[in-house]
């Protein structure tokens, strides 16, 4: 009887066992489940490539534009007004218009002098001559957007100079009255400007300036007979703007020029987060990026990163503050670990300069904080008298459209400045006139036309005054005129 007994306790045992079991057989599968219905269908290493893969498209960004632009200005077979091959010196002997297509941002206040380097190719000799005064600067960019020097009248004076510029790991000896610039980058870029006053003035700027700028390799420099080598073109290569190209540029062709690029334009110290951190990827100075290791949730993600960059670029300047309409980002040419804003204006305005020399705050908006449309309504810029852009030497405003290249117009006035003939108003105060409508006889020296339709305006303040680089001073809002 306790064995019958023992036996039915045992069984009993056994189904309560049984049943626990399953209780929690279907607790743990129901938690399967749920997990499956609330976690990402993307793995969370999936995740980390895709973030690994966005970070990188933005540090490399600047690189690899700077080459694309290089190979798009490089790609004659003599140097010219529209270009030179590498080591050579384009002049530039006219403004910019609307057709010109080589950078964004063109400004219509100073002619280039232009030249890509390659300093793997050894030391050059920049020869410049005496400006007489003019207001002038020649700063040079490492292959990472970086303002390395930025000789000029403000920096070393106006009078006639020599500098040598070589790459981090040159050992020779430096000339006498030659001042040493050294590029931690094999390519670099040399963005000359010189002022000019006016279409009159640009015929002297030519002849006494421009031409006075030289380039040679340092083994030439004071030979007589020493001949520019001829470059090679490419027909092959495309001549898109490079904005368009890098845009459109397959990721995984743009990871590995990125890769190669670096072998001669080394990262900075400072670079080494993440640097290790893109390396998951296969990114790194000479290494192959290959998109098909990833998963194909990835490999979509990462195809669709030019268009994701463009989106982001544009919303970074959109999520900035504007102060009276107006964004002004400081610290341009001088980036350290701010690679968003070292990529946002490689594609906004490649080539710019450091604060003291320039200032470009750039306004797409109106007073009451709507874009301006010139099919809708005319606008006025107006500055109180002795509140002028403070500037040492001058400031102009340049009407682009939304792509950031200039707009056709009827009178061929692309930029409006200090050095045009403005009429003040009786109290000393200035108004633009910024319409697509001729605004009448009387107001046509202070009209900046604009296109009917969007677009946007920049003010460029060179040499600014301090009131300018700390921000006591802001440019006033554009207000509507109808």
């Amino acid at each position: 009887m306790n064995d019958i007994n023992a036996s039915k306790e045992n069984e009993e045992g056994l189904v309560i066992l049984y049943s626990l079991l399953i209780f929690n057989f279907i607790c743990c599968f129901s938690k399967s489940i749920k997990q499956q219905i609330i976690q990402p269908s993307i793995a969370t290493s999936d995740v980390e490539y895709i973030q690994a893969a966005k970070d990188a498209y933005i540090y490399g960004y600047p690189l690899v534009m700077m080459e694309i632009s290089k190979r798009v200005m490089t790609n004659y077979e003599t140097a010219s007004s529209l270009g030179a091959p590498v080591n050579q010196i384009c002049r530039k002997e006219e403004f910019p218009d609307d057709k010109f297509r080589a950078v964004v941002k063109p400004n219509c206040d100073t002619y280039y002098a232009l030249a890509w380097l390659d300093l793997s190719q050894g030391p050059l000799v920049l020869e410049v001559p005496d400006t007489r005064e003019r207001y002038f600067l020649l700063p040079i960019l490492d292959g990472w957007t970086n303002v390395i020097a930025s000789p000029g009248k403000r920096t070393t004076g106006t009078q006639a100079q020599l500098f040598l510029i070589t790459s981090a790991d040159w050992k020779g000896k430096v000339p006498k009255l030659m001042k040493h610039l050294i590029s931690p980058t094999k390519m670099a870029w040399l963005v000359g400007r010189t002022q000019v006053n006016s279409k009159e003035d640009g015929s002297t700027v030519v002849k006494v300036l421009q031409e006075g700028f030289h380039l040679v390799p340092l083994s030439s420099y004071g030979k007589k007979n020493y001949t520019p080598p001829t470059g090679k073109k490419d027909t092959s290569l495309s001549m898109k703007p490079p904005v368009k190209q890098v845009s459109e540029m397959p990721v995984e062709a743009y990871f590995n020029l990125l890769n190669q690029l670096m072998i001669d334009n080394p990262p900075f110290a400072g670079d080494s987060s993440i640097l290790h951190e893109i390396s998951k990827l296969g990114i790194g100075a000479g290494n192959r990026f290959d998109l098909s290791k990833f998963s194909n949730a990835v490999q979509d993600s990462i195809k669709m990163l030019p268009q994701w960059c463009k989106k982001y670029l544009a919303d970074l300047a959109t999520k900035k503050e504007k102060i009276n309409g107006w964004l002004i980002f400081r610290g341009l040419g001088d980036y350290g670990t701010n690679y968003d804003l070292r990529a946002m204006i490689a594609g906004r305005g490649l080539g710019a300069n450091l604060d003291a020399d320039a200032l470009y705050p750039s306004s797409s908006e109106d007073a009451d904080h709507e874009k301006y449309d010139g099919s809708k309504h005319k606008y006025v810029l107006h500055f109180d008298a002795g509140k002028f852009p403070p500037a040492k030497a001058f400031w102009s405003i340049t009407m682009y459209n939304l792509e950031n290249y200039l707009v056709p117009n009827a009178i061929n006035r692309f930029a409006l400045g200090d050095r045009n003939d403005l009429k003040k108003n009786p109290d000393g105060s200035l108004d633009i006139f910024i319409q697509s409508e001729n605004p009448g006889t009387e107001k046509v020296p202070n009209w900046l036309p604009s296109p009917p339709g969007t677009f946007n305006i920049t003010l460029r303040i060179y040499c600014p005054e301090e009131t300018a680089l700390n921000g006591s001073w802001i440019p006033p809002a554009v207000v509507k005129a109808d």
